[in-house]
């Protein structure tokens, strides 16, 4: 039995998410753009396919689409939407 003092786990759970993402290349673009994702508070990991034009971002909780898609843009490239 817990504690009616004990404090709920602050983690929320992980949230996996795909992308679609524009002008990805080669694997210097997939660099750059989970580099860049990567950079963000709530982001745990992130991997980029140029050969499916693809973003995999797990965050903390769902993801902030709007702070992805900034990042995403000043590295050069474009979200354009959840698969």
């Amino acid at each position: 039995m817990s504690s009616p003092n004990a404090t709920p786990d602050a983690t929320p759970d992980a949230v996996t998410t795909v992308f679609a993402v524009s002008g990805l290349h080669c694997g210097h673009c997939e660099t750059a753009i989970a580099k860049a994702v990567t950079a963000l508070p709530a982001v745990r990991a992130a991997g980029a396919s140029a050969s499916a034009g693809r973003l995999t971002v797990t965050t903390a909780g769902e993801p902030d689409e709007a702070l992805l898609a900034r990042a995403v843009d000043e590295a050069g490239y474009a979200l354009t939407g959840r698969i």
